[in-house]
């Protein structure tokens, strides 16, 4: 394809926008002194090679990757408990400046790998000087734990192409069960670890103050 600054500037443009507006999703929560669900948010737009990869795997013509490929602009947005994961999609439904196009949950029908993840596809638009472009965005949620599996898991693919050897593959799945165990055991103590976070939040702010006078 020619002029691919040309094709992936609004989608550069996107992830911009799009993490600052999630991100103050966040400072909401902790102006209101409440419990954020949102831990942090990152943004990438896929790379080329990537694209072209992806494209040549799903049969994708280059000329339709706006339409055919959801994820050449992705944003992540970690969470520390697995019920957070359900009040960000709440949250992302609520909204009124992208709309919902598909929702995929591999939390509650993880992939065969042992992938977990909450997956959202929103169509945003993008003000250009040419006009609004309106862009497929994927937005993937998961716990820090998930994220951790999900890195590995990752990197791998790119050593082995996505062949696994066996051996890896049950190690693999393995370390996804350990870590949803390890996410299903901090939601039973969630209450005590967000009650030390607010009184460590509110000694932070009282030093704050006495340094400032």
């Amino acid at each position: 394809m020619e002029h691919w600054d040309d094709f992936l500037a609004p989608y550069k443009q996107a992830i911009v926008e799009l993490k600052v507006k999630l991100k103050g999703m966040r400072t909401e929560f902790e102006r209101d002194h409440v419990h954020s669900p949102i831990e942090f948010v990152t943004g990438r737009v896929k790379p080329i090679i990537s694209i072209l990869d992806k494209a040549a795997k799903k049969n994708i013509p280059l000329d339709k990757l706006d339409t055919e490929m959801q994820d050449i602009a992705g944003l992540r947005m970690m969470c520390q408990f697995v019920d957070d994961i359900k009040k960000v999609v709440e949250l992302l439904r609520m909204r009124n400046d992208f709309e919902i196009v598909e929702e995929r949950d591999y939390i509650s029908h993880k992939k065969a790998s042992g992938y977990r993840s909450y997956h959202v596809v929103i169509r945003y638009p993008v003000q250009t000087i040419h006009g609004e472009k309106k862009i497929l965005v994927e937005i993937q949620i998961r716990t820090l734990a998930m994220n951790f599996w999900a890195t590995v898991e990752h990197s791998l693919n790119y050593k082995y192409k996505g062949d696994f050897p066996e051996d890896i593959q049950v190690r693999l799945k393995r370390a996804a069960e350990a870590a949803f165990s390890l996410d299903e055991e901090m939601s039973q103590i969630r209450l005590e670890i967000q009650e030390a976070q607010r009184i460590f939040s509110r000694k932070k702010e009282t030093l704050g103050k006495a340094e400032r006078e």
